[in-house]
């Protein structure tokens, strides 16, 4: 239970919201719970198909920072799938899919 607090702590979703249900949650909110309960699991490999999208610019650098610290002090690879150039730069490998072509960027 402490570690899913501190999860949902660092995705910033206070104390207020523990207890709602999740259809009271906003989007953003709903997709900040989602990956708090992906990090918490002990899965070698996280996929994340844009988990960003719906969050503040703000929430997402934070986001952004939580997984690659998940990736490189918790040794679990990190599979980001996005449209956003600006959260690809923060990867470590960039992959790209374009006309049904694989290629390292």
């Amino acid at each position: 239970s402490g570690n899913a607090e501190k999860l949902l702590e660092e995705v910033g979703i206070g104390k207020e919201y523990w207890q709602r249900n999740v259809l009271q949650l906003s989007g953003g909110q709903q997709q900040r719970v989602a990956i708090a309960r992906a990090l918490a699991s002990d899965a070698h490999v996280l996929l994340a198909d844009e988990p960003t999208g719906n969050l503040d610019e703000t929430t997402a650098d934070e986001i952004i920072a939580l997984l690659k610290k998940t990736a490189h002090e918790l040794g679990k690879c990190v599979v980001v799938v996005t449209h956003s150039k600006h959260l690809a730069e923060e990867a470590d490998e960039i992959l790209e899919i374009k006309n049904g072509a694989i290629s390292f960027l």
